[in-house]
Formats: structure tokens, C-alpha cells, sequence
């Protein structure tokens, strides 16, 4: 199938593209890397009368370090993100989470920002931004706010974002001292959505005693799922089988999947238990070395 007519526009400012946003309104939509856009258009699960092409606003294109905080814009390749030695040296759960989105044809279309906004709960990028605690940077024609990821999803390929907004930019903190991170997911094949993913950030002490932990899935509800009772059952220990298995069994109690095509909801939950223990066992190490 092919998609219903539109009128086409492609801003060269993030000014114009607001402006063109506002005068178009629930009719408008931006497109950048187009990759869910497109097959949704193609199918007519969406007929949006006004097309608005921002990969002309090279502003939004960028990696930077300031001030302990990593800042990337929405309209950067994941490729770029992947390979970038900033990205690796300042927050490596990121580049081992981008690795595993679909092909390499998928990532350098695909922009950053572009998956956050989708917000596919199995999808790598929400999961890694909602782990590292980060925020997204969100424009209008009145001002520019901030939005916490743990804020940001509201509900199944729904986020905060209004639509005469722009997701600009996205800043995540950057972990000092001994940390160790983990991304590991599940998929039919590769290249696939995952099934459950699993996301983890972690620091220890001197002792290896556990300081601070982020543990995250995608995959078992609407939105990336942070499970906070792992922070409080594991810092100011060290991992044992023991300590795992107190993680899981609060794991088991906070996910809700659903069943569908690929994964009934019991299978996705054991699922999320082994990914849990792979995730915290190879952060842990990695924090540890």
C-alpha cells in the first residue's frame, strides 16, 4: 500500500519547524528517520495531512560532553551514537544498548531522538534513557522544558510530548567512580524487537559493596518498568545467589506482560527473571574491575 496524500515541508531552523507546527497542528507530523513513520503511513494506520521533514535542522545534530553530562541531539544517527568515543568513554551501557537496535542499515537511518519519541516499550533506547536516569530537552514556539525519562512515558507509543512540540535534545549524567553497566535482551531472531530487555547501572565502593543500582525492563508492561525495590534490597551488599534471588522474586511481583503472536505473559516473565540475574551479575563484575 502506499500512503495518503500530504503536503510535504522540510524546515531549515528549529524556529520554522515549530512554526509549521503550530499552524498545522493534530494535522502535522514531523518525520526524521522515518522508520516507524513510514510503514504506519504505507499501512494507513496514520494520514497525516502535513509532512514535516526535520533532518535540515543540522543544529539538532551533535555530541557533547559539558559539565559531566552527556548531551546528544535528537537528530543524530544511531550509528553515530554507536560508534562515538565520547559516547564510550563517558557512558558505555549506551553504546552496548544502540549495538543491539535491528541492522546496521536500521541505525545509521534511525535517528536518537526519533526512538525515544516512538517510545516502543521494547525498544533499546527508552530503556537505556529511563536506566541512566537522563531527560529530554522538549521545544515549542513559548519556551524549552526539561522532562525526566520516569516522567516522559505515559502509555504504550504515548510520551509527554505535544504536538506542536519537538523533542531537541537528550542529557544524561555521566557516572563517576567504580561503575559497571549491563544491556541484555531477548529476541525470536536478530534484529527483531526484543521479547524482554534488560538494563542495568551500578556502582560499588571500595569494599565491593553496592552503593547504587538502576535496574530496568523493557517488554513486561506499556513503558520501560525501573524496578526500585532493587535499589533497596541491594545497596550495601555485595551480590551473592542470595542477594539475585530476593531481586527476582520482587522482579516476578512488579512485572504485568501481556501475551501476544511471539510470547505468552508467562513466558515473558520468566524471561525478565533470567535477563535480571545475567544483568546484575555482569554490571556487578564490570564494576568490580
Amino acid at each position: 500500500m502506499k500512503p495518503a496524500k500530504f503536503e510535504y515541508y522540510k524546515p531549515t531552523t528549529l524556529s520554522e519547524a515549530l512554526s509549521l507546527l503550530e499552524e498545522t497542528g493534530d494535522d502535522g507530523k514531523i518525520i526524521a528517520g522515518g522508520q516507524s513513520l513510514v510503514p504506519i503511513m504505507n499501512m494507513r494506520l496514520a494520514a497525516p495531512k502535513y509532512l514535516i521533514d526535520i533532518n535540515g535542522l543540522s543544529e539538532l545534530n551533535y555530541i557533547k560532553n559539558e559539565d559531566n553530562i552527556l548531551k546528544i541531539g535528537t537528530l543524530t544517527r544511531q550509528s553515530t551514537v554507536e560508534k562515538s568515543e565520547i559516547v564510550a568513554n563517558a557512558c558505555g551501557l549506551l553504546t552496548e544498548a544502540i549495538s543491539q537496535i535491528g541492522h546496521v542499515q536500521t541505525r545509521n537511518r534511525g535517528t536518537f531522538g526519533g526512538s525515544i519519541v516512538h517510545a516502543d516499550p521494547s525498544a533499546e533506547l527508552p530503556l537505556a534513557l529511563l536506566t541512566l536516569n537522563g531527560s529530554v530537552q522538549i521545544a515549542s514556539m513559548d519556551e524549552v522544558r526539561s522532562v525526566d525519562a520516569e516522567d516522559l512515558f505515559v502509555t504504550y507509543l504515548t510520551t509527554d510530548i505535544m504536538p506542536t512540540e519537538i523533542l531537541t535534545a537528550v542529557h544524561i549524567p555521566i557516572i563517576k567512580g567504580r561503575n559497571g553497566y549491563s544491556f541484555q535482551e531477548i529476541a525470536r531472531r536478530h534484529g527483531d524487537f526484543a521479547l524482554v530487555a534488560a538494563s542495568c547501572i551500578m556502582t560499588v565502593d571500595d569494599q565491593d559493596e553496592i552503593s547504587s543500582v538502576r535496574l530496568a525492563l523493557g517488554g513486561v508492561e506499556a513503558i520501560p518498568l525501573l524496578i526500585e525495590d532493587a535499589e533497596d534490597i541491594m545497596v550495601g551488599e555485595t551480590l551473592s545467589d542470595s542477594l539475585l534471588d530476593k531481586v527476582v522474586e520482587s522482579v516476578e511481583f512488579a512485572v504485568e506482560p501481556e501475551s501476544d503472536l511471539h510470547a505468552s505473559a508467562e513466558y515473558r516473565t520468566h524471561l525478565a527473571k533470567v535477563l535480571t540475574k545475567r544483568t546484575l551479575t555482569q554490571a556487578y563484575e564490570r564494576a568490580r574491575r
